[in-house]
């Protein structure tokens, strides 16, 4: 074959000295894609915007309720804070018996709720991660999924039920240790002589015990979902260095999760803050000033305000509890919210 016959077979589209099957350069750019017709003019369907409007109202239907409670709780509270004796956040006076000569300061209230809170959370915090490393690190799934569930379900049990079994059952078995506590470490004020004998069982000390049981749940639930959600890549690249598995969980796993416990742990927190029945039962024996001591028994915020329902047939009186209550509502507001910002920023994997 000449070469003049090879020049007639080569295709059109190609020139000389290019590969066989390679196309010619186009002398031009090419034309865009034009979108199908039925992308082009796409309308939002009837049930996308209900659900958007739904979901939209729902939401600003949440805002404007915790505004409205904020609001309701300053409204009744503000008659009964011009007309107080005393200052209202650091005096230890509470009488309220008198509408006439109100007198209340909420600093031994607040001493009650955050020495009894704080109790819970020292003891909670290593209790919970503990339990949420062994299901989602070491547990076989077969063992794990039982035990999550068994401890989800003590955030089913009455606070009434734990009251009574912190007063009756966990009080006296702690005695010995609050004796030991007070006898060795009296030293320190926060395990002085409180308002209440050491030995009854029937204060902060044992409060806190009995809260941190109740919080245990909400503190390893986030927690567990959290170090669940640690990318396997990284475990089995520790894993592949030869790291142990402790080492894989310290230097990879509670990193990773380390800013969701903590926000689950001011959820537990809050949820402390707020307990009424259990600390009302444990703690209503004494009402003696505090020596703001482990060992003392008084009313947090909650159980002062269940304990003075009866006194609320005058505006003024039922003002003086409100305050007592917005208080507790500023402060549960805050942690909930530090809770929930130190949460959104989990899983960003930084050590």
């Amino acid at each position: 074959m000449t070469d003049s016959t090879r020049a007639d077979l080569r295709p059109a589209d190609t020139e000389p000295g290019a590969p066989r099957g390679a196309s010619a350069p186009s002398s031009g750019p090419e034309a865009p894609i034009s979108a199908p017709d039925t992308f082009a003019g796409k309308k939002v369907r009837i049930g996308d915007r209900v659900f958007s409007s739904v979901a939209t109202a729902s939401g600003a239907f949440v805002v404007a309720l915790i505004a409205a409670i904020g609001v309701f709780l300053l409204i009744r509270a503000v008659p009964a804070l011009q007309v107080n004796q005393v200052n209202f956040l650091f005096s230890r006076e509470w009488n309220t018996a008198n509408p006439s000569h109100l007198s209340f300061g909420i600093i031994d209230l607040a001493w009650i709720t955050v020495a009894s809170s704080v109790v819970a959370l020292v003891i909670a915090m290593p209790v919970a991660c503990g339990i949420a490393l062994f299901l989602t690190q070491y547990a076989s799934r077969t063992l794990a999924r039982p035990f999550a569930y068994i401890v989800d379900l003590l955030a089913a049990v009455p606070s009434v039920i734990y009251g009574l079994w912190g007063y009756l059952v966990l009080g006296p078995v702690l005695k010995p240790v609050a004796v030991w506590l007070n006898e060795n470490l009296g030293w320190i004020p926060v395990f002085a002589n409180g308002n209440a004998p050491t030995d009854s069982g029937a204060n902060v000390f044992t409060a806190g015990i009995v809260l941190a049981v109740m919080i245990l749940p909400t503190i390893t639930g986030v927690s567990r979902e959290v170090f669940s959600r640690t990318p396997t890549m990284q475990i089995e690249g520790a894993l592949a260095l030869g790291a142990t598995q402790w080492e894989v969980v310290r230097t990879t796993v509670f990193p990773f999760g380390r800013n969701g416990f903590i926000g689950g742990s001011m959820l537990g927190l809050g949820r402390a803050l707020g307990e009424t029945v259990a600390l009302t039962i444990i703690l209503s024996m004494s009402t003696a000033p505090p020596n703001y001591s482990v060992f003392d028994a008084g009313a947090t915020f909650a159980s002062k305000i269940a304990l003075g329902s009866g006194e609320f047939n005058n505006n003024l009186q039922v003002g003086a509890y409100i305050s007592a209550g917005l208080v507790l509502f500023v402060i549960t507001f805050a942690v909930n919210a530090i809770a929930r910002w130190i949460e959104s920023t989990s899983g960003k994997g930084k050590a």
